[in-house]
């Protein structure tokens, strides 16, 4: 099973509130308090999301978190490689040369077009987006329209 981490999933939560509500700065226990996320781990989410430059820190009592540029120029790639590090979904897509099967494996490239593909639909979701979810319009029988529509 492919998973992120529960610090990434906290991540994309906290960030995803910030772009919905763009026009405050919130401290970490506000969004601890308001997200319903352990405020230790809100702490070291916002510290990190702050070194890597998605968020930036206001200082004083007025003082918080605010996103670093827009939502809709935040990917949840970007929000991904920040938290977990570089998108690769198998030790092999990193250059590392550290797999001993590496000169013999018939699947690497493979491996590396399954990855872009992953990483191009993680570039194709924004933070913006992710603020506005999306939601399947269904008909009466139950089967889904083409297309989508934004809540609001």
């Amino acid at each position: 099973m492919i998973r992120i981490t529960r610090q990434t999933d906290y991540g994309i939560v906290l960030m995803t509130h910030l772009a919905s509500h763009a026009e405050r700065q919130f401290n970490a226990p506000e969004l601890a308090a308001e997200t319903r996320l352990p405020l230790p781990m809100v702490s070291k989410i916002l510290k990190v999301l702050t070194r890597e430059g998605l968020l930036v820190s206001h200082r004083g009592v007025k003082g918080g978190y605010s996103l670093e540029r827009p939502a809709v120029q935040i990917t949840m790639a970007d929000i991904i490689a920040a938290l977990e590090g570089p998108i690769a979904i198998t030790e092999c897509i990193d250059d590392s040369g550290g797999c001993s099967h590496e000169s013999l494996c018939a699947v690497r490239g493979n491996w590396q077009r399954i990855n872009d593909a992953i990483l191009l639909a993680l570039q194709g979701i924004t933070l913006e987006e992710m603020a506005h979810p999306f939601v399947k319009l269904v008909t009466l029988g139950g089967r889904p329209m083409s297309g989508g529509v934004r809540a609001s």
